[in-house]
C-alpha cells in the first residue's frame, strides 16, 4: 500500500530548503509522494478612503510567477537529489493554517521550518504551533544540524498522545538504523510541599513499571533495536530539551496530561519547538 502523502511548506528560504531536504529522506525510506505547498496569506481589506492608496488584494502576475517558479525549481532540485520520490505542488489563496489542517486529515506527515519567509514556514508562534496542535497527522519541525547516527529520543508521559509518540519514535529508529532513548521526566514538587519528608528527589520503582511494561512490549517487536530508558525528577522541557543536543529527533506527544482536550499545543511541546537543538516531531491521535 503506497504511503500517505507528505506535505511540506516551502517558500525557497534556507529553513524551507532544510524542511525540504528532511521530508524527501523521509519519503525515500517510506515511500510516501511529498507535495510543495505554499499559501499567500494576503489582506483581504483595503481603506475606504478614495485618497489612501489601496493595496493589491492578491498577488499580482508577477508575484504569482515568482512563486511558481521557486516551487517548480524545488520539484527539479528533487528530481535530481532524490530520483525515486514523486512529488507535485499546490498554492492556494487561503489562510496556511487552516488549510494544512485540513489537509492533513489526508496526509501522512506535515513537515514545515522553524523559520522562513512566507506565512507558512516563516509564523512560528502562529501557524507552527496551530497546526501542530490541531493537525490530524504528525507534525515535523525542521530545526538545527541533524546529528549523523545521533538517537531518536521519545519523550513520554501516560497520555494516549504520548504512546502513540513512542509508536512512532520506534518507526523512525528502526528505520534509520540508530538507537531510541526514551525519557519520562515527572516534574518536581515545588512550594509549600517542597522541603517536606512527604517528597522524593527519585522515581520510585512503582513510578517507573509502566514506563518499564510500556517499552517491553516494543523490545518484543523490535528485538535489534537499543532501546535505553530513564525515568527521572526533572521539568520534562528541559530534560527534553537537554536530550535534544545530540539526538536527530525529538518525537513528543501533542498534548501532555496536563492540557485541557481540545485545546492547544501543550506547553512542553511549544517549548521544544521554539528551542529544541534537533527536528521536533509532535505526534497526534488520528481523529
Amino acid at each position: 500500500m503506497t504511503a500517505r502523502k507528505i506535505i511540506v511548506g516551502y517558500d525557497r528560504s534556507p529553513d524551507a530548503r532544510a524542511a525540504a531536504r528532511w521530508a524527501l529522506d523521509e519519503a525515500v525510506r517510506t515511500g510516501a509522494p511529498v507535495e510543495f505547498f505554499y499559501a499567500y496569506e494576503w489582506p483581504t481589506w483595503a481603506p475606504a478612503a478614495s485618497t489612501v492608496p489601496a493595496p493589491a488584494v492578491w498577488p499580482d502576475g508577477e508575484t504569482d510567477r515568482a512563486i511558481k517558479g521557486a516551487l517548480h525549481e524545488a520539484v527539479a532540485l528533487a528530481k535530481e537529489s532524490h530520483p525515486s520520490v514523486r512529488t507535485d505542488i499546490s498554492i492556494v489563496n487561503n489562510s496556511a493554517a487552516l488549510t494544512l489542517i485540513g489537509r492533513s486529515e489526508e496526509a501522512g506527515l506535515i513537515v514545515l521550518g522553524s523559520r522562513g519567509h512566507s506565512a507558512v514556514v516563516g509564523l512560528l508562534g502562529s501557524v507552527s504551533v496551530a497546526v501542530s496542535g490541531h493537525a490530524h497527522c504528525p507534525v515535523v519541525v525542521v530545526r538545527g544540524e541533524p546529528e549523523a547516527g545521533g538517537p531518536i529520543v521519545a519523550g513520554v508521559d501516560d497520555s494516549g498522545s504520548a504512546q502513540l509518540a513512542l509508536g512512532f519514535a520506534v518507526e523512525e529508529a528502526v528505520a534509520r538504523r540508530v538507537p531510541l532513548r526514551v525519557i519520562r521526566a515527572f516534574a518536581p514538587v515545588t512550594g509549600l510541599w517542597e522541603d517536606t519528608p512527604m517528597v522524593t528527589r527519585s522515581v520510585t520503582a512503582a513510578e517507573r513499571r509502566p514506563l518499564d511494561e510500556l517499552v517491553a512490549g516494543w523490545r518484543e517487536k523490535h528485538p535489534d533495536l537499543d532501546i535505553s530508558v530513564e525515568a527521572l525528577v526533572e521539568h520534562p522541557a528541559a530534560a527534553l530539551t537537554e536530550a535534544s543536543t545530540d539526538a536527530q529527533l525529538l518525537v513528543v506527544g501533542s498534548r501532555g496530561r496536563g492540557a485541557v482536550r481540545g485545546m492547544l499545543l501543550g506547553s512542553v511541546s511549544q517549548h521544544l519547538l521554539r528551542h529544541a537543538a534537533c527536528t521536533v516531531a509532535v505526534v497526534h491521535e488520528r481523529k
